[in-house]
């Protein structure tokens, strides 16, 4: 496991085989914005740059409707990112968003599940909503051209996908992480979000519209990085034979009772 930062947003990697493979139905949205630093211009195709070396794009880094600057790159690990000359005069967002791509028989439940999820989460709320309207075919009118919203401070977008042409879903190659404090918590977002009972395992579970999400108690990573290899040992051992997280179990196992 890595951890790291990327211009404020955390990430957390993970070595985990062949299992599942990137696609874009989860990407990250790089805002560039003017009004924060007059080389934004410059920057965006810097940063394209970089990341389109062994990648490829998936759209053309260009002057499109609803940006002067835009391009959606897969770098060479197969993960995309949608780089975007933001607005100045638009609502402060932060430089990187994730972003969930509703396609397939998912396509059309952007609004839907961005609705689901805020109302689970605490602190949430809905930023810009724009619906596709009459003869922007393949897409259909009425569904999600674009929407972001806040889950417990964490801004992500949606947007629905262009017809059934998409030949890719969510999997577990992404997934975001759930820091729960009490095991009340970890029992609330499990049974919110699992929609999917043979996909748990160590705290991962998958909703309802296939997104995966990691439901771990902030105590883990307290054990983790104890730098003591026998307790550490002890918890990974047990922790990989649960589903949902048992807190108290894990303290137990880490002090040897």
């Amino acid at each position: 496991i890595v951890n790291f930062s990327l211009c404020g947003q955390e990430f957390r990697a993970i070595s985990a085989g062949p299992y599942f493979k990137f696609n874009p139905s989860i990407s990250f949205m790089v805002n560039f914005d003017p009004s924060k630093d007059p080389n934004a211009k410059t920057k965006i195709d810097e940063v394209w740059n970089k990341l389109i070396e062994g990648g490829k794009a998936l759209m053309p880094i260009d002057k499109y409707p609803f940006s002067e600057r835009y391009g959606w790159v897969e770098d060479k690990y197969g993960f995309s990112w949608q780089l975007i000359l933001t607005n100045p005069n638009g609502e402060e967002r932060p430089a990187i968003i994730p972003s969930l791509l509703f396609v397939g028989n998912k396509n059309g439940k952007a609004l839907e599940a961005s609705d689901f999820y805020i109302s689970i989460f605490k602190d949430s709320k809905r930023g810009a909503l724009a619906l596709y309207g009459p003869g922007q075919e393949p897409n259909t009118e009425g569904n999600v051209m674009f929407t972001d919203f806040t889950l417990w401070n964490q801004w992500f977008v949606a947007m629905d996908g262009s017809g059934d042409q998409h030949e890719f879903f969510f999997n577990e190659a992404v997934s975001f992480i759930i820091n729960c404090e009490t095991q009340e918590e970890i029992d609330f977002y499990t049974e919110k979000l699992s929609a999917v009972p043979e996909a748990e395992q160590c705290g991962w579970v998958k909703d309802k519209f296939g997104v995966s999400w990691q439901i771990t108690p902030t105590i883990m990573e307290e054990m983790m990085e104890s730098g003591d290899r026998e307790k550490i040992d002890r918890v990974t051992q047990a922790f990989l034979q649960m589903k949902k997280f048992d807190m108290e179990k894990l303290k137990e196992v880490f002090e040897g009772n």
